[in-house]
């Protein structure tokens, strides 16, 4: 498998290098500050590309006796990989952090409400003990609501 990448690299560079020449022979010649323009440009540009990412990986991916690749054993657990991985973990418990406080203010809102409305209004003890108390709670602060 890689002496076939190898070969097709090589087909590759004999191509451009084909292309490259006709591209050549097919332009004017240009002035000659035009071409030291270009020259200087075309330096500048190679002495600040990235290095081969491939060049990378060759030189950490190591060749098996079974012929396989492999990476490096030594990936160890960075800052930024650790952080990655803990960030969503705590925001998703702030949330339902958030959510749980939520829920407890509004069940905290209706005891209240219901409280207010048991101390405020004049009922006889035997509603207390009735089985449509609730109802009559609801929908006498429905009302409430709606008058005020």
């Amino acid at each position: 498998m890689k002496i076939q990448n190898l070969q097709s690299e090589k087909d590759m560079d004999r191509l451009g290098q084909y292309f490259s020449s006709q591209l050549s022979s097919a332009t004017p010649p240009l002035p000659h500050d035009i071409a030291e323009r270009l020259r200087i440009a075309r330096q500048t540009a190679l002495a600040q590309r990235k290095p081969l990412l491939r060049s990378r990986l060759s030189a950490t991916a190591q060749l098996q006796s079974n012929g396989s690749l492999s990476a490096p054993s030594d990936e160890g657990l960075t800052v930024w990989s650790f952080l990655a991985s803990v960030l969503p973990l705590l925001v998703l418990l702030a949330g339902l952090m958030a959510i749980q406080w939520i829920q407890q203010d509004h069940i905290a809102a209706e005891i209240a409400a219901t409280d207010a409305a048991l101390l405020t209004d004049d009922l006889p003890p035997d509603a207390y003990t009735d089985p449509g108390f609730a109802q009559f709670l609801s929908k006498g602060l429905n009302t409430r609501a709606a008058n005020d």
